[in-house]
């Protein structure tokens, strides 16, 4: 008896239907690069039941005319490629062709669409059609009233013929949250069109074309336009764009929700890229918090493969650790010399306080909502010679409180220093730098350490001198067995482990961020301790050689500035 079937075309369809569309989420992807490929500058998204009802949206685009509605509808049916090689010049958004099948084969579809405006004449006619697909049938192609450029499709009853599918969508919040997650990062790489987003006639999103990407970044993330940096760089010879926006200090989230990459303006998901673009964020943010990050990386498409997934979010880049190395260079400088200090939250007014509170922000160790409308810190960059570095390199010392802050000013403002948050950012550079330059600072031991050795280990020190010195351990040769360890690197413990390990084939020890930070702490000036003029100095000369001046190694702020403004309002003086 025969086991083996031939699927019928329906099932197929529904199958093939499973891999492009998965909830409305999906749905809405598909369209809305439609929407773009097809270059409108208007995109409107209506949802009723999140989508599992209704997803209805319009678009100015270049519409489709009546010969490309016939096809439209089946399988592997493009105008974005016509053989294997456009794969690499690939420019648009879709391209395979698959979308608009499998969204057919599993909901209601009504579209209409009508192509740019011609002038009528020689009996030429602005024609609109229609089509309706339900289930993959079609059950008609018919004119329609004439409504300017664009498309109009709804995509109704989603997955009404595969309840299998159905039962596994999630409540309404969550299926927003997806459509949400899909939607924004288009609103955030095309800042000049149009973006609305409705569910049940009330709107999620409103998004008028912005000047600048930092106001279109300010508006969809719902944050200050001056607490973002942006940056824009050609690496000629790697034949690489990159366009920046990011978060500064004063943007610190809970989750990577505010954190998107993008290539050749196409959303993508990149652990490696990710990854790396948060490990510089540590050098400035508390730890269990994320930064902000809008990055744009314009290169060869023939150097991407998006052909990975239906979904096209995942990418495979061709020197993938060579564009690491040049967003981390680009990312570290933006951050330590562009970015701001930590800014003051809402003032006290006083005599309207019932209860006196410091007007420092500590939320700057905890997640924060950038939505507040407090007002900031009376502190903008205007130039290179108003930056904060600037500033604080002209600051002159006046005085110390506690034992704890030191202050300075400058022009208009004060400076306040943590004395020892910004000691221990000095500490932490200072020992990084060692490392990275494999000039390990080291101290003699009072009694060497004597160490008996295998066969084995004998061999292997003999031939791992200039490592053991690089590592910042000196050692002689006791007797025939033993050698003697004379000297213990500032940063390791437990010597005697370091160079067995080193002996049985082990790397010297690597000293991560946490690890430096706490050495670094335990190596700083602390609280009560008294700084007289010339240490408080020698100290704002050392913090303003470090790379990121203004943050301790565990995200703290070093330094805040009170402008002349703030004080004012404080004791009614405006």
């Amino acid at each position: 008896m025969a086991k083996v079937n031939i699927l019928s075309p329906d099932v197929i369809a529904k199958i093939a239907a499973g891999e492009a569309v998965d909830r409305p989420a999906s749905v809405v992807k598909e369209l809305l690069e439609n929407a773009i490929d097809a270059k409108a500058t208007s995109i409107e998204i209506h949802l009723k039941d999140a989508g599992k009802e209704l997803i209805h949206i319009k678009d100015n685009g270049s519409g489709i005319s009546r010969q490309d509605l016939e096809k439209i509808f089946q399988r592997h049916a493009t105008s974005k490629i016509s053989a294997i090689e456009d794969l690499e010049k690939l420019h648009s958004m879709g391209f395979r062709g698959e979308a608009l099948y499998s969204i057919a084969a599993v909901s209601d579809v009504i579209l209409r669409s009508q192509t740019s405006v011609i002038p009528a004449k020689a009996g030429i006619q602005n024609e609109a059609w229609e089509i309706h697909i339900r289930g993959g049938k079609r059950l008609g192609l018919t004119p329609a009233a004439a409504s300017g450029n664009g498309t109009d499709i709804k995509i109704a009853e989603l997955f009404f013929n595969t309840p299998a599918r159905r039962k596994f969508l999630k409540n309404n919040t969550s299926e927003l949250n997806q459509i949400l997650n899909v939607v924004l990062p288009y609103t955030l790489i095309y800042p000049q069109k149009r973006f609305v987003l409705t569910h049940a006639g009330r709107t999620l999103l409103d998004l008028r074309p912005a000047s600048s990407n930092i106001d279109r970044a300010a508006a969809a993330l719902n944050a200050r336009m001056d607490h973002f940096l942006e940056a824009d760089q050609e690496f000629v010879e790697e034949k690489i764009r990159v366009k920046m926006v990011l978060g500064n200090i004063n943007i610190q989230r809970p989750r990577r929700d505010s954190q998107f990459i993008f290539i050749n303006d196409r959303p993508v998901e990149s652990k490696n890229l990710n990854y790396n673009l948060n490990d510089v964020y540590k050098l400035i943010l508390p730890p269990g918090v994320y930064g902000a990050f809008i990055v744009n990386i314009a290169l060869d498409p023939a150097n991407v493969d998006v052909n990975i997934h239906p979904t096209k979010r995942e990418v495979r880049l061709k020197d993938e650790g060579r564009i690491i190395s040049l967003l981390r260079r680009m990312t570290e400088y933006q951050l330590m010399h562009k970015g701001q200090a930590k800014q003051f939250s809402n003032p006290v007014i006083l005599s309207e306080a019932k209860e006196l509170k410091t007007s420092y922000d500590s939320s700057a160790l905890k997640p924060q909502n950038d939505m507040s409308h407090d007002l900031p810190l009376d502190f903008q960059l205007f130039g290179e010679e108003n930056t904060l570095r600037s500033k604080f390199t002209r600051a002159r010392f006046v005085g110390s409180f506690l034992q704890k802050f030191l202050i300075y000013e400058v022009d208009e403002s004060l400076l306040i220093v943590d004395q020892h948050a910004a000691q221990e950012r000095i500490m932490f550079e200072k020992f990084k730098d060692q490392i990275e330059a494999a000039q390990v600072e080291s101290q003699p031991l009072l009694t060497p350490l004597l160490l008996k050795l295998t066969p084995q280990e004998k061999i292997a020190w003999e031939e791992l001198q200039e490592k053991l010195t690089t590592a910042g351990i000196e050692t002689t040769q006791f007797d025939d067995d033993t050698i003697a360890v004379q000297t213990q690197p500032l940063l390791l413990k437990n010597i005697r482990a370091v160079v067995l390990d080193l002996l049985a084939g082990g790397e010297a020890p690597r000293m991560d961020h946490a690890a430096l930070a706490r050495r670094a702490c335990k190596a700083s000036i602390t609280a009560g301790d008294k700084l007289d003029a010339s240490q408080a100095d020698h100290q704002r000369k050392q913090l303003l050689e470090c790379k990121d001046p203004f943050t301790c190694p565990h995200g703290r702020p070093t330094l805040i500035e009170v402008t002349q403004n703030f004080l004012d309002r404080q004791f009614l003086r405006t």
